[in-house]
């Protein structure tokens, strides 16, 4: 039995920048303070925990004093900076360059426009991290869009300035830019912005190709992974023998008998080691 795994598969550059950054900062002390998980992977979390990372969540950040605080590479809004300076925090601000650069863009869009006629609209997963940085940028006031289906919110005798998600699908993207058109009334503009993060998307014709060329894929990503559900949901259209492991304690190994050829592939969000981990606990347990 062949095992490979996925070569484009693992940490996208703006994790890795995260975890590098935490690494730093915990080689000098053995205490740092992350809002929220550093990356959905519980795995991954643990391994940095164990080096002194400390997970915490909002209303523990309400009450942290005088302590390094790490943002993550999903970004924040600038309500949680406000809040870091009040409490005396030291900022480690690991938020993604590409993330950072359309919380900017959606800022002077924002600033830039008339409230009473302009909708700022954001294509993304409402009330995941990204998406708070983004909405953040606005005050509050702009308006998520998961799908076709919400489209009934806009209104369009009004202007809309769409942007999307760094991780969502570019084809997806499309699909909402060309319905939005089909709405728009003469009263008002649109003006859209394909933001959506390239090293992510190009993901999906690589993964695609690589399950392609093996008989059973394990998909291995955090269970609250977005880009992990996107990319599995990707994977088995193409092929149908595949399984989602979060823990290498979820391995079946039943599921080897009989087959000739291995592909261990995962999200933007998935360590390298946990792949290279899986790949060595399958070679241990079953007869290649």
């Amino acid at each position: 039995m062949i095992i490979e795994i996925d070569s484009n598969s693992g940490f996208c550059f703006g994790v890795v920048t995260a975890i590098n950054k935490a690494e730093e900062e915990l080689a000098k002390s053995d205490r740092l303070h992350c809002l929220g998980a550093i990356v959905h992977n519980s795995m991954e979390v643990r391994r940095l925990e164990q080096k002194g990372l400390i997970t915490i969540d909002r209303d523990a950040f309400d009450h942290l004093k005088g302590q390094k605080i790490l943002f993550r590479a999903h970004g924040e809004p600038p309500t949680t900076y406000q809040q870091a300076r009040a409490n005396d925090l030291t900022i480690i601000d690991a938020t993604c360059p590409v993330v950072l650069n359309l919380q900017k863009r959606i800022r002077k869009a924002y600033e830039q426009s008339d409230p009473n006629n302009t909708q700022v609209v954001i294509y993304g997963k409402k009330a995941h991290a990204e998406v708070n940085g983004l909405v953040g940028q606005t005050d509050g006031n702009a308006i998520v869009i998961e799908g076709l289906e919400d489209l009934s919110k806009l209104d369009y005798a009004k202007n809309i300035r769409l942007f999307s998600q760094t991780t969502k699908s570019i084809e997806g993207f499309n699909k909402i830019v060309e319905e939005i058109k089909k709405r728009m009334k003469p009263q008002g503009t649109f003006e859209y912005n394909d933001t959506i993060c390239r090293q992510v998307a190009n993901r999906i014709p690589q993964i695609i190709n690589f399950v392609a060329h093996h008989e059973l894929i394990l998909f291995v990503s955090g269970k609250e992974s977005s880009n992990g559900k996107v990319l599995f949901d990707e994977c088995r259209k193409v092929n149908n023998n595949i399984y989602m492991i979060s823990d290498l304690e979820e391995v079946d190994y039943t599921i080897f008998e009989g087959v000739k050829s291995v592909g261990i592939c995962g999200a933007t969000s998935t360590p390298k080691w946990l792949m290279e981990e899986l790949k060595q606990k399958i070679e241990q347990n079953v007869i290649l």
